[in-house]
């Protein structure tokens, strides 16, 4: 027998023990239970028997498993002389054992089955037999009626070769017809076998033949059904499912269906960026920005998911956290933030899933969510599917936000009106805040189909609900942000500090702070400094050096009066000839800025140098405070790093206010300890309660921080 991978013999029984010997005569006493459950026992040389496949026979036509059955019994008549085993039957003499052989018996079934109309012989008899021995009823089929079919036919291999080479040709392609890939497969052919030697099928035969083999590999279809059907993962896969908050959490851009009024009366659209949590469907953090969503939005999500939103003025009292069904008397005591704030989830994501946009697989974005212990899952290029939760949020917001905003633009150009520009009359902002309104006054309160309380199936909940139900077996610890860990998620660059400073997209920084660190190394392994710069206020960059972060302005700062983004210095770039050396170059750029943006604020200048002019002062009007929304983060007499990204216009902001520019002290505006005095604007556009257009203000910096003791 085989045993433990080696051939032994059997040389004796003793009780339920067993002895064996194998070929080098060594010995073993093995327990009978335990030898006959080792998988590869076996005893050498037995008939082999096996289970009839019986799943295989329904899967059979009905004549085909009839005509099997009936051999059976011919078979065992043949054999046993009863052709139905178990009953006390007498045989008849022509198939008794004990008075004939067993080739008599099979010349007898042989006769007997040609005078009923099916002709055999014996030897037909006899290798029934010997199939229905080695294989039992599945040895009696018909192979003609059990053998897989080819999904082709009998179709030629080369033409099937050259199909499915012109089929994975054009995978990445447009959609193209039919009739288009037959002359490709008629050209493919011709390559490899010479003209005329094999000939493309007809139009019909083709067709079905190009069907039998795309249809079972996704490769016909629209373009976007190709791709998302190639770029899947090798399966066996296993779904993904969240059990608790933050366990997964899905990020995604997309344009909003609204148009918006920038600046200066220039209307464009707008791109919204969202954190959707799986577990719980809550919509955990929003940004919109102009078209060109960057690095510094996604790191400006997590510091959002982490921090609560705060009530704004004019929205009603129902829309609070302490009126709603989150636990806020338990929350609030683990986290005073949560006082004033809405009702919206605290949620501190552990894996966030992105697309392969530049913005969420930049070096910056990864190191951000390193900074605050994220995992990073890539979902696969152009599959929408892997993250399906997000997209179909998406159509959501465009079904119950978007087309009940003025300005709406439907989903694609089909459905634009003629006059979609002369209708938008909200600002980026002020779309912002009725967004951020009807996220916790309809998406956060609505049952949703695919939410199931834990102890009522049945019962469909809200995404407040779940989080609700979760949050009290998963616990919430409260993450605190400071002022270094907003400067930790800006993009990341490594320079060098030379005698003029750090030269960085064009632009020269320099402050005496960096007197001791000119011309000298970093102890990072390549040399250089860690700076971070936030893409809109180029203004001024953060150094880390030995002793901190240490804010470094640009040294033509005062040459620009107006606010600016990096995307207006670089179309600066290229328009602005160079006519001197690299100093002198630089003052002409913020020079010819500064004209620039002068120009688009007197509603001068060309279509392009407008809208550039309209994108760079939306884009800083989110990135610095009104006059009308003092720091949120003052409310919360936690620590003075308590702090409110609700809106994008405290999306960058630290607990000191802007530093004064002439003594070189920092002052702050109000107290951390002290209540944030609130003030309803006025309403705008026939809207009360809603805020008007933010108010550029002078200077976009998100914070500053000089080096203490120096003066600037």
């Amino acid at each position: 027998m085989r045993f433990a991978k080696r051939t032994w013999t059997v040389v004796m029984l003793e009780g339920s023990c067993v002895r064996l010997v194998d070929a080098d005569n060594s010995v073993a006493t093995v327990l009978a239970n335990f030898l006959f459950a080792e998988p590869d026992f076996e005893v050498v040389g037995a008939p082999q028997r096996s289970v009839p496949p019986f799943g295989l026979l329904e899967e059979l036509p009905e004549q085909v498993r009839a005509r099997a059955y009936a051999w059976e019994r011919h078979v065992r008549e043949v054999e046993t002389g009863c052709p139905v085993p178990g009953q006390d039957q007498v045989p008849r003499a022509e198939f008794d054992p004990a008075r004939r052989t067993v080739a008599e018996r099979e010349e007898a079934k042989a006769a007997e089955l040609t005078a009923a109309g099916q002709p055999a012989s014996a030897v037909t008899v006899r290798r029934m037999r010997a199939r229905y021995r080695e294989q039992g009823l599945w040895g009696l089929v018909d192979g003609r009626a059990a053998r897989r079919r080819s999904p082709v036919g009998r179709a030629d291999e080369r033409v099937v070769a050259a199909i499915e080479q012109a089929l994975q040709a054009q995978r990445e392609r447009s959609t193209g017809t039919l009739s288009r890939l037959r002359r490709t497969v008629g050209w493919i052919l011709e390559d490899a076998h010479g003209v005329g030697t094999v000939k493309v099928p007809p139009a019909s035969t083709f067709n079905r033949l190009v069907h039998a083999l795309a249809d079972r590999q996704g490769l016909l279809g629209t373009a976007a059904q190709r791709r998302r059907h190639s770029s899947r993962p090798a399966p066996p896969f296993t779904p993904t499912v969240a059990l608790r908050p933050g366990e997964l959490v899905m990020l995604d851009s997309t344009p909003l269906d609204v148009m918006v009024v920038l600046a200066d009366g220039v209307v464009g659209k707008a791109e919204l960026t969202i954190a959707l949590d799986v577990a719980t469907r809550s919509i955990c953090a929003n940004v919109l920005r102009p078209m060109g969503t960057g690095s510094v939005d996604a790191a400006v999500l997590l510091a959002q998911m982490v921090t609560p939103m705060r009530m704004r003025p004019g929205w009603e009292e129902a829309l609070a956290m302490s009126r709603s069904v989150i636990p806020y008397e338990r929350l609030v005591s683990l986290d005073v933030r949560l006082q004033g704030a809405a009702a919206r989830p605290v949620i501190t994501p552990e894996t966030v899933v992105v697309d392969q946009g530049r913005v969420f697989i930049s070096a910056s974005f990864t190191a951000a969510c390193d900074s605050l212990g994220v995992s990073v899952q890539p979902a696969p290029p152009a599959n929408g599917p892997a993250k399906g939760h997000v997209e179909r949020t998406f159509l959501t917001i465009g079904d119950r936000f978007s087309q009940y905003v003025a300005g709406y633009t439907g989903s694609d150009v089909t459905q634009r009106g003629s006059n979609v520009e002369g209708e938008a009359c909200w600002t980026l902002p002020q779309v912002q805040d009725l967004l951020d309104e009807w996220l916790i006054a309809d998406w956060q309160h609505r049952p949703h189909a695919s939410l199931r309380h834990p102890l009522a199936p049945k019962l469909t909940v809200s995404p407040n609900e779940m989080w609700a139900a979760l949050v009290g077996v998963t616990g919430y610890l409260p993450v605190l942000l400071s002022e270094d860990d907003y400067v930790e998620l800006m993009p990341v660059k490594r320079l060098g500090i030379n005698d003029y400073g750090i030269r960085f997209g064009y632009r020269t920084y320099d402050h005496e702070v960096l007197n001791p660190h000119r011309r000298f190394k970093s102890t990072a392994p390549d040399g250089m400094w860690e700076i971070h710069h936030n893409p809109y206020d180029p203004q001024q960059i953060w150094v880390r050096l030995p002793g901190g972060w240490e804010e470094v302005p640009w040294i033509h700062k005062e040459c620009v009066s107006l606010p600016f983004t990096d995307f207006t210095w670089r179309h600066i770039r290229a328009t602005v000839e160079r006519r001197g050396d690299r100093d002198e170059h630089e003052q002409q750029l913020a020079q010819a800025l500064d004209r620039l943006l002068r120009r688009a604020g007197n509603g001068e200048g060309t279509r392009r140098e407008r809208t550039v002019a309209a994108r760079a002062s939306a884009a800083a009007s989110l990135a610095a405070p009104t006059p009308h929304q003092p720091p949120d983060f003052l409310t919360a007499p936690t620590s003075p790093t308590a702090w409110s990204a609700s809106s994008p216009q405290q999306a960058w902001r630290s607990p000191t206010t802007k530093s004064s520019r002439t003594a070189g002290t920092r002052t702050k505006s109000h107290s951390a300890h002290q209540p944030m005095p609130t003030t309803a604007p006025p309403g705008t556009n026939g809207h009360p309660g809603r805020p008007p257009s933010p108010a550029r203000p002078g200077s976009t910096t998100p914070f500053r921080r000089r080096p203490s003791g120096k003066s600037p």
